[in-house]
C-alpha cells in the first residue's frame, strides 16, 4: 500500500475499533458479575439475601448526579481548549473551547436549579442503615 493512505486507513479504524473494544469489555464485565450472582443466588434460601446482593451491583445507578461537579469541570475543559487554540492551533479550537465552557456553564447553573432532593438523601441514608 502506498505510505500516503495507511495514516487515514489507521484513523478510519481507530473509530470503529474503539467502540467496539468497549462495547465487548463491557459485556465481559458485566457477564462476571451475572455468573456471579446467579452462583451465589443457587446457594442462597433466602430471596431478601439475593436481592441485598443485587443491590451491592447497581450501588453506582444509586449516587445522584452532581451537576455541579461536572458543570465545574466541564469549564475547565473548556479553558483549556480555549488556550490551546489562543496559544496553539487557532479560531477553531478557541470557538470549540469556548463552546465547551458554555455547556459547563449551562450544567453547573442546572445543579444548581435542580439539587439533590431530601427524599433521595432520606433513602440512601435509610438503605445504608439497613
Amino acid at each position: 500500500m502506498d505510505q500516503n493512505i495507511i495514516i487515514p486507513v489507521i484513523g478510519m479504524l481507530t473509530g470503529i475499533i474503539i467502540p467496539v473494544a468497549v462495547f465487548i469489555w463491557q459485556y465481559k464485565d458485566a457477564k462476571g458479575k451475572r455468573e456471579t450472582v446467579l452462583e451465589i443466588s443457587k446457594n442462597l434460601d433466602d430471596s431478601s439475601k439475593v436481592e441485598k446482593l443485587l443491590n451491592i451491583f447497581e450501588e453506582r445507578k444509586k449516587e445522584p448526579i452532581d451537576y455541579r461537579r461536572n458543570g465545574v469541570i466541564t469549564i475547565f475543559v473548556g479553558i483549556g481548549l480555549y488556550l490551546l487554540g489562543y496559544y496553539a492551533l487557532g479560531n477553531i479550537l478557541k470557538g470549540v473551547g469556548a463552546l465547551v465552557c458554555l455547556i459547563g456553564i449551562g450544567t453547573m447553573i442546572a445543579g444548581y436549579l435542580y439539587p439533590n432532593t431530601g427524599k433521595e438523601l432520606t433513602n440512601a441514608v435509610e438503605e445504608y442503615e439497613k
